[in-house]
């Protein structure tokens, strides 16, 4: 074992819950189990082949503060907002959205049938940055690197660097990792997370030994990372597909309450005022 190996200091597994107008998914962090994980605020996995469980979509809905992270692997989303920007996420694609000092959008699906599945991940920002003007950062399935870095490991290089390949992504104040990890059958590969980034390991598929000691980790089950930057994966028997998330944590006081978060109970009182008077 690497005197620097990361291991797996929590193993946390997503809750069944509802969001927007009812739709179904898994919440992994957000919960009681794992409220938060410094800079992330929340991570959802939405994944069904029943229409009655996502047509409800997320209406018009506010945000301050922070960033939403979506990550489509199959269906179309349409994405709107109040500033008059629009369009659609297709498989493969991903939308970071920054609020900043707030916006309201709205999510709905462009499908009537067939499989909607994805992540969403809450990606908190510095008191500095809560209140600047709202961004987007989307990119086509096309616009995200793909690698191979080692035999039988594919990685879709969403945010952060592997090897030479830089993801799309840009937020210098969380420096973030986002990795989409494919690996075969019993195939090994080990990542050195940048210098004091917190983060995590999530399988999605299959089976994976994570980190100093192998600690498994079945399918929807989060490994939270802790003691070292370089993290161990080897896929069980019928491989693995995970996600791994990391981030430079901010280490400020968090002030939430449903789509807004702050760093003092005054900024959030301040937003619902904001909010309801129409100033987003």
């Amino acid at each position: 074992m690497r005197p620097d190996s990361a291991r797996i200091a929590r193993v946390v597994t997503g809750m069944p819950a509802t969001d927007g107008a009812g739709v179904r998914l898994s919440r992994v962090i957000g919960t009681p189990q794992l409220p938060d994980l410094d800079p992330f605020l929340m991570l959802d996995e939405f994944g069904t082949d029943r229409p009655q469980d996502y047509l409800a979509g997320f209406p018009d809905h506010p945000h301050r503060g922070f960033e939403t992270v979506t990550y489509m692997l199959d269906g179309r989303m349409r994405h709107r907002d109040n500033h008059g920007n629009e369009g659609v996420l297709v498989p493969g694609s991903v939308q970071w959205m920054t609020a900043g000092r707030g916006l309201v959008h709205s999510e709905m699906p462009e499908q009537q049938e067939g499989r909607m599945r994805g992540f969403q991940l809450w990606v908190n920002l510095p008191a500095r940055d809560k209140m600047i003007e709202p961004r987007y950062q989307e990119f086509a399935p096309e616009r995200i690197p793909v690698v191979r870095p080692g035999a039988g490991v594919e990685v879709r290089v969403i945010a952060g660097q592997v090897g030479e390949m830089h993801g799309p992504i840009d937020q210098p104040a969380t420096r973030p990792v986002y990795l989409d990890i494919a690996l075969d059958a019993d195939a090994r590969w080990d990542y050195a997370l940048p210098e004091g980034h917190a983060g995590f390991v999530y399988v999605f598929e299959g089976e994976a030994m994570v980190g100093a000691g192998a600690q498994p980790l079945r399918m929807q089950q989060l490994g939270v990372l802790d003691g070292g930057a370089v993290v161990a994966m080897v896929a069980g028997p019928g491989g693995a597909r995970v996600l791994l998330v990391a981030g430079r944590p901010l280490r400020e006081p968090v002030a939430r309450h449903g789509p807004f978060v702050m760093n003092t109970r005054a900024e959030l009182q301040q937003a619902f005022a904001d909010y309801q008077a129409g100033r987003f």
